[in-house]
């Protein structure tokens, strides 16, 4: 489990198709490693990766075909900047919002402006993922938590302050570009609560038949 609190940029030192998956060397100098160990997990730019081995300055972790497809990651080169997190303790501050680094699927920029110090974007979601997104509700973007301002169908908006900017890749982000998006979970399960037996989402929205149906109301 990861906070979307960003602790450190690192880049993509390497990147090597392997049979049909991929294994990456991820290289910070501004990520604390003391306490990394084999088999622990790391959130790079969204995507929850295990540690295969250590370098000192980063460390191998193994990318499977599921994720190539699913993520930004079919993008990354060589020297590709990412965001880091190493995983969420019992001890740690809970500053963003629960995140699992498993990514939903992508959404694309179309359009970065100027708003004040800060930057605002405009993202185009799936729409199989437009339920899950809520007016200031939270949403995790190339692993960073942040808030939705407002959302219109399948595009949803966010406000970008300047401490964000500095210390993550969203500095570097353009229209076009592709993103990892991961929904907040809560709405996931909520889902599958108000689905009880059915094995497909509903289509109709949510009614009072359905609510009453699932025992919420009676």
């Amino acid at each position: 489990m990861f906070t979307g609190i960003i602790q450190a940029i690192g880049e993509i030192a390497s990147l090597e198709p392997k049979g049909g998956d991929a294994q990456v060397q991820i290289r910070s100098l501004h990520l604390d490693w003391h306490d990394v160990a084999l088999g622990d997990s790391i959130a790079v730019s969204g995507v929850c990766l295990t540690v295969v081995d250590l370098t000192g300055s980063g460390f191998w972790a193994d990318v499977s075909q599921e994720t190539l497809s699913r993520t930004a990651f079919r993008h990354f080169r060589r020297g590709t900047r990412v965001n880091l997190e190493k995983a969420l303790t019992l001890n740690s501050r809970l500053g963003g919002h629960l995140v699992s680094g498993h990514v939903d699927d992508v959404g694309k920029i179309l359009k970065r402006s100027n708003k004040g110090r800060s930057i605002q974007l405009s993202i185009a979601a799936q729409s199989s993922l437009a339920r899950y997104i809520a007016e200031k509700g939270s949403i995790c973007v190339d692993g960073v938590s942040l808030t939705v301002n407002r959302i219109e169908g399948t595009i949803f908006e966010l406000n970008i302050v300047p401490h964000t900017l500095a210390g993550t890749t969203l500095q570097e982000h353009a229209m076009g570009q592709e993103v990892n998006l991961e929904v907040d979970m809560v709405a996931r399960y909520l889902e599958r609560l108000l689905l009880g037996g059915r094995a497909t989402p509903f289509s109709g929205g949510v009614t009072k038949e359905l609510l009453a149906e699932a025992g919420f109301i009676r």
